[in-house]
C-alpha cells in the first residue's frame, strides 16, 4: 500500500500554489497521487463501485484489475444461473492482484435449483486463501471437487462448510491439503457419515449433523491427533446416536453444547453415554468453559463438574417445558470452591424447578461472580423480572458479591454462531452478549 510522505505532501502543496508549476490555474492534485493510493481507495469500495472507477479517467482504467477485489454478491433464486455466471465472469476477468485473494465467503440463500455447484473459479485462488466459508440454506449445493483434482490450500487457516453435499473421500482429501488449518466448522452437511481428524495445527472444531430426513448425514467424529485443539463444539446435534471419540486433547479448554443426543462421547479415558458418565478413571483440568444442553437433572451437572474440576464458566440450556429435575443439597467440589465464576441459564422460566437449580450454585459456589438468566422474550418484562429478583434474594449464599443479569433471548435457544466458533480472537465463543437485548440493569446482591 502506498503512503503519502511529508515530503510528497509538501511538494504537492507547493505545486498547487505556484502559478509557474500550475500555469493553468491549478491542476487535479488527486491525479498526482501514486497508483498505490488509488488502489487502496478502490479496495475499500464495494465491487460494483470499484469497477465504475474505470470511467473516471484513463489513469484509473487499469487500476481496478490490479486492486484486491472486494466482491459482495447476492444470488437470487429466480436468476440463479445468470447470477452465478456473473460471479464467475468477475472472478475470471479480475486478473490483477486477485492472485492474492485471502478471504472468500459464498452464501446461498433460498436457492431453488437442482445440483447447484460451487463455482470452480473460487479454487483457482486456493494457494493464497486464508479463510474460506461456503454456506447454504438450500439442500442442493454441491462441492464440485474430486480427489484427483483437489488443489492445495497452503495458507488456509479457517474453513467453514455448512449445508452442502460433499463426499467422504473429498472432505478428507480437502483436509489433507490444509497443512496450517486452525479452525474447522462442518455444519449440517451431507454425503459422509464419519469425520476423521488428524491435524497438528487445529485449534477449534465445530461439528453438527444434518436433519433426520437427509441421507448421508454425519454420525461419528473421530479425533485421532489434535495436540493444539482448544475448542470442541457440537453446537446442534439433531439426531440420536451421534458419537464423538477423542484419543487425546491435552489443551482442550472449551467443550459444548453436549446433549443427550450424543450417545457416546469419549475424552481420553473418560466416557459419557447420553450425558451420563460411565467411566471416570481420570479428570480433565484443562477445560474452563463447559456448555450442557438440557441435562435431565442436577446430578448429571454435578458429575460433569467432578470430571472437569476447573470449569470457570458453565452454560446450561434447560428444557423449554420446565421439567428439569433437581434437588437442593450441599456438595463439596473443587470447581465450586475455587473456580466457577459464571453460570448462564438459558430458557429460564422462573418456576421453582429453575429457581432451585440457580439456588444450588448461589448457595455452594464460593467464587461465583455472575448469574445470567436468559428468558424467552415473550415472558420477559419488568414486572416479571422484579418478581424474579425478589425470589433470588437468598440468605446464606456462598459468594457475597453475585451479580444477576436478566436477558431476553430472541430465538437463539442457546445455539452458538458458526463465526463465533471460528473466531479465535475471543476466549469464549458462547458469550453471546452481542446477540442479546438486555432489558434490565444488573442487580448486585451482597
Amino acid at each position: 500500500m502506498g503512503v503519502v510522505t511529508r515530503a510528497m505532501k509538501r511538494r504537492l502543496d507547493e505545486e498547487s500554489s505556484n502559478p509557474e508549476l500550475a500555469p493553468r490555474g491549478g491542476e487535479d492534485l488527486i491525479s498526482r497521487l501514486p497508483d498505490d493510493i488509488f488502489t487502496s481507495i478502490i479496495t475499500i469500495l464495494p465491487g460494483k463501485d470499484a469497477a465504475r472507477t474505470q470511467m473516471l479517467s484513463r489513469q484509473w482504467r487499469p487500476l481496478w484489475q490490479s486492486a484486491p477485489l472486494n466482491l459482495e454478491a447476492m444470488v437470487d433464486s429466480r436468476t440463479v444461473g445468470k447470477d452465478v455466471t456473473t460471479i464467475q465472469t468477475v472472478l475470471q476477468a479480475h486478473r490483477g492482484r486477485l492472485c492474492k485473494l485471502q478471504e472468500f465467503e459464498l452464501f446461498y440463500f433460498n436457492i431453488d435449483a437442482e445440483n447447484l455447484p460451487v463455482p470452480l473459479s473460487v479454487f483457482r485462488r486456493s494457494h493464497t486463501l486464508c479463510v474460506l466459508r461456503i454456506c447454504s440454506t438450500c439442500d442442493t449445493l454441491q462441492f464440485p471437487m474430486e480427489t484427483d483434482c483437489m488443489p492445495n490450500f497452503p495458507h488456509l487457516k479457517e474453513l467453514t462448510l455448512s449445508n452442502i453435499s460433499i463426499a467422504n473421500s473429498t472432505i478428507h482429501c480437502l483436509l489433507s491439503r490444509c497443512p496450517v488449518l486452525e479452525s474447522l466448522v462442518m455444519d449440517a452437511n451431507r454425503g459422509y457419515h464419519r469425520l476423521r481428524i488428524s491435524s497438528l495445527t487445529l485449534q477449534s472444531l465445530g461439528v453438527s449433523d444434518a436433519c433426520s430426513y437427509v441421507e448421508g448425514k454425519l454420525e461419528e467424529v473421530i479425533i485421532e491427533n489434535a495436540p493444539l485443539l482448544e475448542r470442541l463444539i457440537p453446537p446442534c446435534i439433531r439426531n440420536e446416536g451421534f458419537v464423538i471419540w477423542v484419543t487425546q486433547a491435552p489443551k482442550l479448554k472449551t467443550l459444548g453444547y453436549l446433549s443427550h443426543k450424543i450417545s457416546t462421547i469419549e475424552l481420553g479415558t473418560m466416557v459419557f453415554q447420553k450425558l451420563v458418565p460411565v467411566s471416570l478413571s481420570n479428570v480433565m483440568c484443562t477445560v474452563k468453559i463447559l456448555a450442557l444442553d438440557r441435562a435431565p437433572d442436577l446430578d448429571v451437572v454435578i458429575d460433569f463438574l467432578k470430571c472437569f474440576p476447573c470449569v470457570e464458566k458453565l452454560y446450561f440450556v434447560a428444557f423449554i417445558q420446565g421439567n428439569f429435575k433437581n434437588a437442593l443439597r450441599y456438595v463439596s467440589l473443587e470447581c465450586l470452591y475455587l473456580h466457577l465464576r459464571m453460570v448462564e441459564f438459558i430458557n429460564y422460566q422462573g418456576n421453582m424447578l429453575d429457581l432451585n437449580f440457580i439456588r444450588f450454585f448461589v448457595l455452594n459456589a464460593r467464587v461465583l461472580e455472575c448469574v445470567k438468566l436468559v428468558a424467552a422474550h415473550d415472558k420477559y418484562g419488568r414486572k416479571w423480572m422484579e418478581k424474579q429478583q425478589q425470589k433470588l434474594q437468598l440468605y446464606g449464599r456462598a459468594s457475597r458479591g453475585i451479580t444477576f443479569d436478566f436477558q431476553a433471548d430472541y430465538g437463539s435457544n442457546g445455539s452458538v454462531h458458526m463465526k463465533h466458533i471460528s473466531d479465535l480472537t475471543t476466549d469464549d465463543p458462547f458469550d453471546r452478549h452481542r446477540d442479546f437485548m438486555v432489558l434490565a440493569v444488573t442487580q448486585r446482591t451482597g
